[in-house]
């Protein structure tokens, strides 16, 4: 009967089955196994209702939805471009850091390409950018923001890891703070090799102007005060996370709506059902995954995993190299949210028995999806990229790999010096 149910299993998720499905059912069958009532299942499944944390989510990635409706995309790029564009390599700058602040305002990757795409790629081309450099900093950049606030990735890993109660506790403000100086690093080495490989007064720089400043700054008038409140108002602890994301809500629809009618009264409900049927997927997955995650505590399997890392890992480096690995192969197959909800209940209480902090953890998790959104053969970046630009893939691969290959040496000097997560918060 049990060996019956995982062949099902396997089927249903070789067919393509919905991953809540083939997770209910493997928790279904782990309990029903166990002889523990399958009640269990719709207690766990409520037990998400009573996570206050959990009310950011919808609000974070409707406000998401609603800026990518409207025309932010383009006055974040002039901005950014009329204060560093003099700069050597000024627009690959621009691009770079566009892309950080548009991903976390926005929640999803994808969508940076989609949106940004379209302004930066024929720009860095004009600018003297050769077009597999500007193809490869628009699909690696996408994923940038992940470590940055309001990441919804980041506030989904920080709800999951405070379920478990394992390890230092920890607030979501200080992963918020954790994320900061690793996503600098990021920046930096990104941004250094840029210029490196550019060196010589190759690219023509474009001159500053107080004049394009001014004129930057009064087009994004009512978007730019949105961080400055948000995050004044959660770091001074005014408010807390969850009511942090209900105010962006609100300034968002104000901003969008009334201030500059980009989004119509008419079109907010579409906004509001296509934001909330990617919430909707998040919710019944983590739901279904609090389930499981409770049949792998009752049946002992971290404890187990852990045992066997102990025996055959000797030391945090060698699990930390294990984990990297583990990863970057993840993030390469798998979404972002499923990712999360299916690995962090099985990593993180190994990761604690090596005495690593939840925190740093998460940073180390998220940085690895960054990378895992454009690692070959099927990272979804460079399909999305792909249908974006009209490029085929093997030309998508040979344009990203230098720029995996900075953030690699990135993503170990995060993973290795705990000091860069954990120094802003200890």
């Amino acid at each position: 009967m049990i060996w019956a149910g995982i062949a099902l299993l396997i089927l249903m998720a070789a067919a393509g089955a919905p991953l809540f499905a083939v997770l209910m059912g493997a928790a279904m069958l782990g309990f029903y196994s166990a002889e523990i009532d399958l009640a269990i299942i719709a207690i766990e499944l409520y037990r998400i209702v009573d996570t206050p944390l959990l009310v950011a989510l919808p609000l974070f990635t409707f406000s998401g939805y609603l800026l990518s409706e409207s025309n932010t995309s383009t006055r974040l790029v002039n901005l950014v471009q009329s204060l560093f564009g003099s700069l050597p390599s000024g627009l690959a700058i621009v691009g770079f850091m566009a892309c950080a602040v548009f991903t976390a305002l926005t929640g999803a990757s994808g969508v940076t390409i989609v949106a940004l795409g379209a302004l930066l790629l024929p720009a860095l081309q004009s600018a003297g950018f050769s077009e597999r450099y500007s193809v490869g900093l628009v699909t690696t950049s996408g994923s940038l923001g992940l470590l940055l606030v309001p990441s919804v990735p980041l506030i989904l890993y920080g709800v999951i890891a405070q379920q478990l109660d394992v390890g230092p506790s920890f607030t979501i403000v200080e992963l918020f703070v954790a994320g900061v100086l690793p996503l600098t690093l990021m920046l930096a080495l990104l941004i250094g090799w840029t210029l490196w490989i550019h060196r010589g007064g190759v690219i023509p720089r474009v001159p500053f102007k107080t004049i394009n400043v001014w004129h930057a700054l009064k087009d994004a008038r009512w978007e730019l005060p949105l961080p400055f409140v948000v995050l004044g108002g959660v770091f001074s602890g005014f408010f807390a996370v969850s009511e942090a994301a209900a105010v962006t809500a609100l300034y968002v629809i104000v901003a969008q709506v009334f201030l500059y009618r980009e989004v119509s009264l008419k079109q907010l409900p579409g906004v509001m059902v296509q934001s909330m049927k990617m919430v909707g997927g998040i919710l019944l997955i983590l739901g279904i995954a609090l389930a499981f995650t409770n049949f792998l505590v009752d049946a002992e399997v971290p404890q187990a995993l852990f045992a066997f890392m102990q025996e055959h890992v000797q030391s945090p480096l060698g699990f930390l190299l294990l984990l990297n690995i583990l990863l970057l192969a993840l993030g390469a197959v798998l979404d972002i949210f499923s990712a999360i909800v299916i690995m962090v209940p099985l990593l993180l209480p190994v990761a604690v028995g090596y005495d690593i902090h939840p925190v740093h953890l998460g940073i180390i998790f998220l940085a690895n999806m960054q990378i895992g959104y454009f690692t070959p053969p099927v990272g979804m970046n460079l399909f999305i990229a792909s249908y974006r630009f009209k490029k085929p893939l093997v030309e998508l691969y040979k344009a990203t790999w230098p720029f995996m290959v900075v953030l690699l040496i990135a993503l170990v000097i995060i993973t290795y010096v705990p000091a860069l997560s954990l120094g802003l918060i200890t």
